[in-house]
């Protein structure tokens, strides 16, 4: 099979053969259609993650799938050769990643694939999907509760948004200028980011908001904790020290049962996926680039098969 692969970290991603994946006990084998691009994929081959994962060579990058499956292992039920799925296949050591023609998926990764989406569009879903939506479960939002959505225009901090208006959430979100009518299509109040935050906010919510959404790190932890009225309600995928100010810390875990309340979220027209950049398998280099660069409106997908 044709994969992008790594044999070092700091290497340039390149188009590579090689032998087709074992499909074990619990995993499902996808003939990819997509792959989501996420700045981790980016980090894990810069070695960012070695202390917390182990890493195997040749490294096939990327965690985000969509596909049809092709095999399953000998104890699964849930799918069947044929089926449409899109999955997080993160799992507890990197090397059989999603930028590859075929990949091996523990089944406890993967959902169904919504059928309103494309397969550029499905393939962008599974991480920052969860990201936001286990963000919001974990800072308590609901309906009626004003959210802060830090980074709201990127691709976890869009879906955020999304997820918060479907469950009822009026949502302030941060963003450049440029940005901020797109914020306003997906239903949130946008606010620039930068010098003034805390008194931009506080003009839209003078008593502070209920939950505050960190995606991007620096002064937006400051600013969340100085705006939450409870420091719960404070949460960032960024910076686990904010725990030690009473807020929560989440690193997304792979969930099917989460994917399949986005996909419902999708399917039911109350979550889209915006597509910034869409290439080809050969062209990871330059969607790890673009995702180095940090503006990205949305999400980056590379194409594998048509």
């Amino acid at each position: 099979m044709k994969a992008v692969t790594i044999n070092a970290y700091g290497e340039t991603p390149q188009i590579t053969e090689q032998p087709d994946p074992k499909v074990g006990p619990d995993t499902v084998l996808v003939r990819t259609r997509a792959a989501g691009v996420n700045p981790v994929d980016w980090k894990v081959t810069a070695g960012y993650l070695d202390q917390i994962m182990y890493v195997h060579f040749p490294l096939v990058p990327g965690w985000d799938v969509a596909g049809v499956v092709e095999r399953v292992g000998p104890s699964v039920t849930e799918f069947a050769p044929g089926d449409e799925v899109i999955g997080y296949n993160r799992q507890d050591h990197v090397q059989n990643g999603t930028y590859a023609e075929l990949v091996p998926v523990p089944v406890r990764a993967l959902a169904r694939k919504p059928a309103s989406l494309s397969w550029q569009q499905a393939a962008g879903l599974p991480l920052a999907g969860l990201t936001a939506y286990q963000s919001l479960r974990a800072a308590g939002a609901g309906k009626g509760d004003t959210v802060l959505v830090h980074a709201a225009a990127g691709g976890v901090g869009s879906f955020a948004v999304q997820i918060a208006k479907a469950q009822g959430a009026r949502v302030i979100g941060t963003a450049s200028e440029r940005n901020h009518d797109y914020l306003r299509s997906l239903g949130a109040e946008p606010v620039a980011h930068g010098d003034g935050l805390v008194e931009r906010v506080r003009a839209l919510a003078p008593e502070g908001v209920d939950a505050a959404l960190d995606f991007v790190g620096g002064d937006a932890i400051a600013a969340s904790l100085d705006l939450v009225k409870d420091p719960a309600g404070a949460v960032s995928i960024v910076d686990p020290a904010i725990a030690s100010s009473g807020g929560r810390y989440v690193f997304v875990r792979p969930s099917a049962e989460d994917l399949a309340a986005l996909g419902e979220l999708a399917d039911t027209g109350r979550l889209t996926v915006n597509i910034d950049r869409e290439l080809s398998l050969a062209e990871a280099a330059e969607a790890f680039r673009v995702s180095q660069e940090g503006r990205t409106r949305g999400k980056i997908v590379l194409t594998v098969s048509p």
